[in-house]
């Protein structure tokens, strides 16, 4: 029964994973811009996105491993869940959550650098004339990957010798304690997991709050976007609204600009400039609507238009989700900053739960059965994905007030994606955290797993837990008892993140106090988008439509260059034939 019941959620999170592949390919390949694909950086992006969404949602399957080996009505472990057996299950879920957090903290620190400046040494004319080889590239991309290499590696010695903190017995939390022990390997690991969540939690207040606020408002106020039909209609009024007013500024002069004021040769250059953009728009909004786009696109852009009709729906959806869970977030930070175990001396850690919390509660009540829960939290998990890649395209890649790289579909250059990427793991470890420790920690920590509590019953015998309910309570951290330690087994994940706080005090006060930054800057951003109208940007359009005719362009002096070169082939080996003949 235990060994169908494991194969049965494992094979729920392969499907999970796989999907999770398709995903990340669709996402790469819809922002990243056609005219400079490169493979070394599409795989790359692939992988890691999939890996880091990977490792977050293993939680449920975790919490559905730890859960299944508890009766919730009866509030003891199940017959078959034998000490050797819990044992074996937190034992492969420790090792795979080891996998995926290497893996993520080396395509972090080493891959993605590495990828960049693969592709930052790559020189076309250089390789075609054979003054590139791929050893010198590689030793170009190795010399400035070496830095990441040198704060791997003071990484992992900081991490090996740095004390941890002392915390004092009783105070509920021996369920966090052990897992640390005398092993400095891991000890090594839960600091680079807590720098890196660090480092992470700056970029997921500054734009994961931001989208998560813009994109329900977004879907709500698009209306009918600008079609290639609309396009092209809008664009033939214009251009002959400025041909009109061309037409009497020139009849005005009688052909001679001289004969106008200063102010009308402004306006009659100005309208020259505004024709070749209008004829230059039109002519790109008539390839579009001809299929001059790639057949992916084209498939694309057709589901946005089927989708558009149900934007305002989503939209509210999604709106009332956000909303819920920041009502859920700010219940959980008041109920850590009033009544935390030790405070920030073991980074805000709640014993219980004292403020009913309804995401965690859905979650909660839906982990009873899987993979209800499963389907529900890979939702919220894409969500906050989204919301994460809607704040870097708002607020751009930046360096403080210096903006970097620019994120938008179809226009996004292969640094950018590699520079988002590595953004969006450092994303997913502080959601890893936010989601586990703030959003559903009752979830996230135990699941639906409950202790019959003896001690509550007045009546001095052995009660009947099965037939007394009110002696069955959820487990907490604050349950301190050998006999509840003997029930109640706190998730993989809980673990982890909990040992972080708890060793490393410092990283669990930033962790929190940030929770209260991401709250206060998602309302800000969800007033001001929804108080602002949405505006077509002509200018951005406009740069769209360059870029459009400068990638033809370009494709079509290498179909020309191909056939000169095959004509210059052609003729060659036709003169070798002759020569042939005559000899």
């Amino acid at each position: 029964m235990v060994l169908w019941k494991a194969s049965l959620i494992w094979a729920v999170y392969a499907i999970v994973v796989a999907i999770l592949f398709m995903v990340a390919s669709v996402f790469i390949y819809v922002y990243q811009t056609p005219r400079d694909r490169s493979l070394s950086v599409t795989l790359v992006c692939i992988v890691a996105i999939a890996c880091l969404l990977a490792t977050v949602l293993l939680l449920p399957v975790d919490v559905a491993l730890v859960s299944s080996t508890v009766s919730s009505s009866k509030g003891r472990r199940k017959d078959w869940a034998t000490q050797e057996v819990v044992d074996s299950i937190t034992l492969s879920l420790t090792l795979v959550y080891y996998v995926l957090y290497s893996v993520d903290i080396l395509f972090c620190l080493l891959v993605i650098p590495f990828t960049y400046f693969w592709y930052e040494e790559y020189d076309e004319v250089a390789t075609q004339e054979g003054e590139q080889s791929i050893g010198q590239r590689f030793w170009g991309a190795s010399k400035y990957t070496l830095s990441f290499v040198a704060i791997s590696i003071i990484l992992a010695f900081v991490g090996f010798f740095v004390p941890i903190s002392k915390s004092n017995d009783g105070d509920g939390l021996d369920f966090f304690k052990n897992p640390m022990g005398g092993n400095h390997v891991e000890r090594a690991l839960i600091f680079a997991l807590g720098l890196l969540i660090t480092v992470g939690m700056c970029v997921y207040v500054l734009h994961t709050s931001i989208g998560f606020a813009v994109l329900p408002i977004r879907l709500i106020k698009s209306g009918p976007s600008l079609s290639t039909k609309s396009l092209i209609a809008a664009s033939s009024v214009q251009l002959e609204s400025n041909r009109e007013r061309q037409r009497q500024l020139e009849g005005r002069c009688r052909g001679n600009p001289e004969l106008l004021s200063s102010k009308d040769r402004r306006e009659l250059d100005a309208l020259a400039r505004e024709e070749r953009t209008l004829v230059r728009r039109h002519r790109l909004a008539q390839q579009a609507e001809g299929g001059s786009q790639p057949f992916f696109m084209r498939v694309w852009y057709k589901l946005e238009a089927f989708c558009r009709p149900f934007n305002l729906l989503w939209g509210l959806i999604l709106m009332a989700v956000s909303l819920l869970t920041w009502v859920s977030m700010l219940l959980t930070t008041t109920d850590k900053a009033k009544n935390s175990i030790c405070k920030h001396h073991c980074g805000y850690i709640l014993g219980h739960i004292n403020i009913f919390n309804p995401i965690n509660q859905v979650f909660v009540q839906s982990a009873k059965v899987f993979p209800v829960d499963y389907a529900l939290f890979t939702m919220l998990v894409l969500l906050f994905f989204c919301s994460s890649v809607v704040g870097i395209a708002t607020v751009g890649i930046r360096f403080l007030w210096i903006n970097i790289f620019k994120v938008r579909k179809g226009h996004t250059s292969p640094q950018a994606m590699l520079l988002m990427t590595g953004m969006l793991i450092l994303v997913i470890m502080a959601l890893n955290y936010s989601i586990s420790m703030i959003v559903a920690p009752q979830y996230a920590t135990f699941g639906s797993q409950t202790f019959c509590d003896r001690s509550r019953d007045l009546s001095g015998m052995q009660p009947d837990c099965s037939k007394t309910r009110h002696l069955i309570i959820p487990c907490s951290e604050a349950i301190n008892s050998r006999a509840t330690e003997q029930v109640c087994v706190p998730s993989i994940a809980s673990t982890f993140l909990n040992s972080v706080s708890i060793n490393f005090p410092f990283f669990g006060a930033i962790f929190f106090w940030a929770q209260f930054a991401f709250l206060g800057i998602y309302l800000l951003a969800f007033i001001v988008s929804f108080l602002r109208s949405p505006k077509l940007d002509e200018r951005q359009l406009d740069e769209d439509a360059g870029n459009a005719e400068e990638e033809a362009l370009l494709a079509r002096s290498r179909r020309n260059a191909g056939a000169r070169w095959q004509n210059v082939i052609g003729r060659a080996s036709r003169h070798d034939d002759v020569r042939g003949e005559e000899s």
